[in-house]
């Protein structure tokens, strides 16, 4: 595994064993170059209670790897998890830099009503 990655991972690591303590549900995010992924993982981690990504039929024609496609997989988060009933999470961005996509998510998802 290359630096780049293993710095990531370590920062991950440090925020989700945070979120942990905290025992609430948490907003993953995931990004590749072509994707974003995002998940809402119950406390113990054990279950996995909302998700969307730009990989849904509904995006699959578009262009993906962008800001635009995060803003809607933000919102589109927001919406899975009201209809699952969930209205507060915890951010975690998974050691990337809140900026870029990962911000666009986030921006989305507390517009769309999840709390963070």
């Amino acid at each position: 595994m290359n630096v780049k990655k293993q710095a990531r991972l370590r920062r991950a690591r440090r925020t989700r064993a945070k979120i942990s303590q905290l025992k609430v549900n948490r907003l993953c995010v995931y990004r590749t170059p072509r994707h974003i992924y995002a998940q809402i993982i119950s406390p113990s981690g054990a279950e996995i209670l909302a998700s969307a990504s730009t990989l849904d039929k509904s995006l699959r024609g578009t262009v993906t790897g962008n800001v635009a496609a995060a803003t809607k997989i933000g919102a589109m988060i927001a919406e899975r998890a009201k209809t699952a009933g969930i209205s507060s999470v915890a951010f975690d961005r998974a050691g990337y830099n809140y900026h870029g996509r990962v911000k666009a998510l986030a921006d989305a998802a507390r517009e769309g009503g999840l709390e963070f």
